[in-house]
């Protein structure tokens, strides 16, 4: 292992080619003893998610807390850069320091866009500290989206890497609130700071933290799968209780590694006392993944958890079934994002250990978790009523979320009627409320007047998808409901249609979606194909259709689709690169089918 070293403008880290040799106890973290309970906001040192890091900074100070991939060595060997729990949290107090000096501070809007790795994690707690907001949006987003996001939020300050700063240059009106200035990096012609200036500052002199836990902590963009993205208001207090029914419903236990995919689930990791190893990705398209580099990572860190989405566990585990590799001390996956088709499940289940389990939560940024599921509960008993239409069971809810289904409607509730609870097993809107449950969209009252339902002093979120409650008390998901098609024979729910289809050999995915007006539009189901068929059956497409309209007269929910399409490639959402964006494989069927001909 290298000295401290302190990158040009960046933080100090320690740097290292491989993992260096750590006890077995410490690599299997599976086997100690259970993480104690996280405190409540009241009794940390602050209160919300920087109090979790301060804590751990004094039980477990040389621990590793962040574990970043720096580049490859002359043989081709990773390397990495580490911070422990204490350099975690001595870095951020300094950034906090250098931040507050050129005046961001409590309820400063704080834009940023910087690169996954250890900076990341140093400015985020830094901005927790000083009760700044960070801004949080998907970079691999439409180009029109993102600059309506960032004019919508109207940041005071601004710290990017290098490329940031020119695309902030280059395209000014929409950054035109932006005064203050931090670059990760290089800095250019644009002046302002560096961040390797704003950490060389000693941590004196700031103020005790006026901030309490309904104050607001982050704004966080929505992945925009379904439309414009909306920013979506985090308190403090909310960030505490998801590190809580984290830890309470997944069993996170000391010592554990982690391996992370998605940015802001690793800072509840290291909230967790989990070391947070983040692989080689490109965290913008996690789909296109190479899955070498993640069986590497796991490997020589022997991660015994991992978060990320079903795209690119969907790639990894098709990458271990080619390969014949098995990763043992994998124990605990948690793959969120979208429905996760048993396909998905079955395949990553062969490389990993008997006794590993596969979690699926469900939720979404405006409310998680919400419910859970195991990989055993989906292939023993739900997998097969998934692939007969009868959707996706993501499980029970959570013990302090309360979860319903009421009547279907595209119109405001603003307020709580229990008349408007469907019974069990007869298909509605899913709404939830409990403490993780978000109350406001920045900027957006029509939105949250559609989203949000008042019941008192608390609030319903309206999760926009649709489903039921089976006997047993567990959700099934049966689709979003902006992508249900209601033609002249009923509506047709997305989730349900497609599993179906699913189950073709030649189909990888499938979508289904409506040409023309509701209540009379016409169901038509465009298929994506497995790569290893796609040769093959683009051949004879015309067979390939012929044996779906075979599998839509078998049930009676897909007797009436008469319209199939073949697709080459579905396109998805930028966050998990998983949720189909049906609206606009809607204008593309409409224009193969000449729409006005049907």
């Amino acid at each position: 292992m290298s000295g401290r070293v302190r990158p040009r403008g960046g933080v100090k880290q320690q740097q290292f080619r491989n993992w260096p040799e750590i006890s077995m106890s410490e690599r299997l973290g599976n086997e100690l003893p259970l993480a104690s309970a996280p405190p409540s906001s009241d009794d940390l040192p602050m209160p919300n998610v920087a109090g979790f890091l301060r804590r751990l900074a004094k039980e477990i100070p040389d621990r590793r807390a962040v574990v970043a991939p720096s580049g490859r060595d002359r043989a081709g060997h990773a390397t990495y850069n580490l911070l422990t729990f204490k350099q975690l949290e001595n870095e951020s107090d300094r950034c906090a320091a250098g931040l507050y000096q050129i005046g961001i501070g409590k309820g400063t809007k704080c834009l940023l866009m910087v690169r996954p790795g250890t900076d990341f994690f140093v400015l985020m707690f830094a901005l927790f500290k000083l009760g700044a907001l960070p801004i949080l949006i998907d970079p691999g987003m439409k180009k029109k989206w993102l600059l309506s996001c960032i004019a919508e939020v109207e940041a005071e300050a601004m710290i990017g890497v290098p490329l940031a700063h020119l695309f902030r240059c280059l395209v000014r009106r929409p950054f035109r609130s932006v005064r203050l200035h931090v670059t990760a990096g290089r800095r250019w012609f644009w002046g302002g700071e560096t961040l390797g200036s704003i950490c060389a500052h000693e941590p004196r002199g700031l103020p005790p933290p006026d901030i309490r836990p309904d104050d607001p902590a982050a704004i966080l963009f929505t992945s925009g799968s379904t439309g414009a993205p909306k920013g979506v208001v985090y308190r403090h207090r909310m960030f505490v209780e998801q590190v809580h029914a984290l830890q309470s419903h997944y069993r996170f236990r000391t010592n554990e590694i982690d391996l992370s995919t998605f940015l802001p689930f690793a800072l509840f990791s290291v909230a967790l006392g989990m070391t947070v190893v983040l692989p080689e990705l490109d965290f913008a398209r996690p789909a296109r993944v190479n899955p070498q580099t993640i069986v590497e990572a796991i490997v020589n860190h022997a991660t015994t958890s991992s978060f990320g989405s079903p795209a690119l566990w969907d790639r990894l585990g098709r990458y271990c079934a080619a390969k014949g590799i098995v990763l043992p001390t994998l124990k605990r996956v948690i793959m969120t994002g979208a429905p996760v088709t048993p396909r998905i499940v079955e395949k990553l289940r062969l490389a990993l250990a008997p006794d590993a389990v596969i979690h699926i939560p469900y939720g979404a940024t405006e409310a998680l978790p919400v419910a859970s599921i195991t990989d055993a509960e989906i292939l023993g008993d739900t997998a097969a009523q998934s692939r007969r239409g009868a959707g996706t069971c993501v499980g029970l809810p959570l013990p302090a979320m309360d979860v319903r289904v009421v009547v279907s409607t595209d119109a405001p509730i603003p307020i709580w009627d229990p008349s408007i609870v469907v019974p069990s097993g007869e298909i509605g809107e899913i709404v939830v409320r409990g403490p993780v449950v978000t109350h406001e969209y920045f900027r957006r009252d029509r939105d949250t007047q559609l989203a949000k339902i008042a019941d008192g002093g608390s609030i319903w979120h309206r999760m926009g998808d649709l489903g039921y409650f089976d006997l047993r008390g567990r959700i099934w998901f049966c689709g979003r409901k902006s992508d249900r098609v209601v033609t002249a024979a009923g509506t047709l729910y997305s989730d349900c249609c497609e599993a179906v289809f699913n189950e073709h050999p030649a189909v990888r995915r499938s979508a289904l979606v409506g040409v023309g007006v509701a209540p009379s539009q016409h169901s038509v189901i465009v298929v994506e194909l497995e790569p290893e068929a796609a040769p093959k059956v683009r051949v004879d497409s015309h067979q390939l259709i012929k044996e779906l309209r075979r599998i839509a007269q078998s049930y009676d929910h897909t007797k009436d689709i008469q319209h199939f399409l073949v697709h080459p490639r579905f396109p998805v959402d930028a966050r998990h690169n998983v949720k189909i964006n049906r609206h606009t494989l809607a204008h593309w069927a409409s224009e193969q089918l000449k729409c006005g001909q049907l």
